[in-house]
């Protein structure tokens, strides 16, 4: 296996052949509430909250119940108990499902939002309402993005390790059996810089021209990495949000603000060093945001899915893919190491070379790599589909098959 920072542990090098290495194996072991008599029943009762397959939840397990107790004091999960994804609840609401004073309940639940940033809450005064978030994606990006590292107190590093472990376990390889293409990679603007059926929405610089605000922080995946010792020594602070989000992160101190010009800078520095970059937007009424972590397949969760585990189906079909011109094609290797999938396959002895189709999310740097004979190309995807931006529509698209993902893991778990 190669350990070079440009490769990560996302390929191997034997005989010769460049390629992915073999898939990991899933190592979660499911257990039942009741095999956990010793813990207390309020963590029982979130951990069984959150495992729910409508949250893309894990199933019950040892590395969910030591991440719920790290998360929550026991004094926290008793309240947390009584809240919901939607509609969410007020402090009024908890307070009397758990028989307590609402001057004691909302502070807890304010910490734990603006704090802790655990929860989602929406609104202000006695109508503010507090809503549970998934794990992953959720808890875990809220609670650990930030702007340094100095921030990390023992609590975030140990919440780390333990996202880790549970991530670890693969459990949500399951969610990926019916694909949902929730997260969509860009091509690197070198790689499709002079192509003539570019789309706006498929360079960065055009993408941010509608938007006024930016923020950027650190990617909580390389940065968890990094704690449990298995960092890659890519840039950090590449992790930015652009329109009201942003605005939201800069406000709670969980991302800085900067300009247009330094998301572009921060990016190219990204691509610079093997990352791809995804880009999510959303439309709610007159609320647009957007989001864009540079990504390296040895760390980053999203990529970890196909690199590690072989399991592509979260991950949207490209607009561009790398098309691989034989006849000049030198089978030296370069676009097989620095593709952050493992999508490429090169026999340097046998002079073979293949794309693994289902694996590429169409970031182009194998394209960019190849620059002595330029052998390969991007090319128009025909599994492409412009990525709806309103909520509603992407809800309505990923809907059937992401319910699919639930019922099936919920038959196998129950």
């Amino acid at each position: 296996m190669t350990s070079n920072p440009n490769t990560g542990q996302v390929i191997q090098i034997k005989d010769g052949i460049v390629g992915p290495r073999e898939p990991r194996l899933r190592s979660v072991k499911p257990k039942k509430l009741s095999d956990y008599s010793g813990v207390p029943a309020p963590y029982l009762e979130v951990a069984k909250m959150y495992s729910n397959p409508l949250l893309m939840g894990p199933p019950i397990c040892d590395e969910l119940i030591a991440l719920v107790q790290h998360i929550y004091t026991e004094e926290e999960a008793s309240l947390v108990r009584h809240l919901n994804p939607l509609p969410g609840k007020t402090a009024e609401a908890v307070a009397a499902a758990e028989h307590w004073l609402v001057e004691e309940v909302r502070p807890i639940l304010e910490r734990l939002a603006l704090e802790k940033f655990v929860l989602l809450s929406s609104g202000t005064g006695d109508k503010k309402r507090y809503y549970l978030m998934p794990l992953m994606p959720g808890v875990f990006e809220m609670s650990l993005v930030r702007t340094s590292l100095d921030t990390l107190t023992d609590w975030h590093r140990r919440l780390a390790e333990l996202f880790a472990a549970l991530y670890e376990t693969g459990y949500f390889v399951d969610y990926a059996e019916y694909p949902t293409s929730t997260v969509r990679y860009v091509p690197v603007g070198e790689a499709i810089e002079a192509h003539p059926m570019a789309l706006p929405s498929d360079r960065l610089e055009e993408t941010l021209d509608r938007y006024k605000v930016f923020a950027v922080g650190l990617c909580q995946c390389r940065m968890t990495e990094e704690i449990v010792g298995r960092g890659c020594g890519r840039p950090l602070e590449n992790c930015v949000g652009f329109g009201d989000a942003a605005e939201f992160l800069i406000r709670n101190g969980k991302m800085r603000r900067v300009e247009k010009k330094d998301i572009l800078e921060i990016k190219a520095e990204a691509a610079a060093a093997g990352l791809a970059s995804f880009i999510i937007e959303t439309e709610l009424g007159k609320s647009s945001s957007g989001a864009s972590c540079s990504c390296c397949g040895c760390c980053c969760g999203a990529l970890r899915t196909i690199s590690e585990f072989n399991a592509p189906g979260m991950i949207a079909p490209p607009r561009f893919i790398p098309k691989v011109d034989l006849t000049t094609c030198a089978y030296c290797g370069k676009c097989a190491k620095v593709c952050p999938v493992g999508a490429m396959v090169v026999d340097a002895k046998g002079k073979s070379h293949q794309h693994l189709t289902e694996r590429c999310i169409g970031c182009g740097l194998c394209a960019v790599a190849c620059d002595r004979e330029h052998a390969i190309q991007m090319e128009l995807n025909p599994r492409y589909h412009e990525p709806p931006r309103g909520l509603l529509s992407v809800l309505l698209r990923v809907a059937p098959n992401y319910l699919r993902n639930a019922w099936s893991v919920r038959r196998k778990y129950r």
